[in-house]
């Protein structure tokens, strides 16, 4: 009977199971360097193609480099007329961009001749 009760005791106060001490396992820098670049790779891979800075296949085109549209280049021509002593236009309308427009927009409004210089030296206005 003592045996029972003693194995009885000995289940409820030791486990079967081992008991795990919490193991530190270190892990190696070259490890989680290599861990780190195959994330990276895994990334790079999902996202979509780019070019590069000196990848001039394709010009990069900001917000301001599109194309007026007829009513935009109409509004163009009207604020070219305020500048026609001085300045002609040097490009067919259609090309002109809409930070062209933008330049003009701002002479208009501010008097600065510095932003007819910039459409000068960009090859959009000729000097009289």
């Amino acid at each position: 009977m003592n045996e029972l009760l003693k194995g009885i005791i000995d289940k409820f106060f030791k486990s079967n199971q081992p008991t795990s001490a919490p193991q530190n396992q270190s892990i190696s820098q070259a490890d989680v360097e290599a861990l780190v670049d195959a994330r990276l790779k895994e990334h790079a891979s999902t996202l979509p193609p780019t070019s590069q800075e000196g990848d001039t296949s394709k010009p990069q085109v900001d917000d301001e480099d599109y194309f007026l549209t007829a009513k935009q280049i109409e509004y163009a021509l009207t604020l070219l007329e305020k500048v026609k002593n001085d300045f002609e236009l040097a490009l067919d309308p259609a090309k002109l961009t809409v930070k062209d427009l933008n330049r003009l927009i701002a002479f208009n409004r501010y008097k600065n001749k510095g932003t007819l210089v910039n459409l000068v030296k960009k090859g959009v206005l000729r000097k009289k």
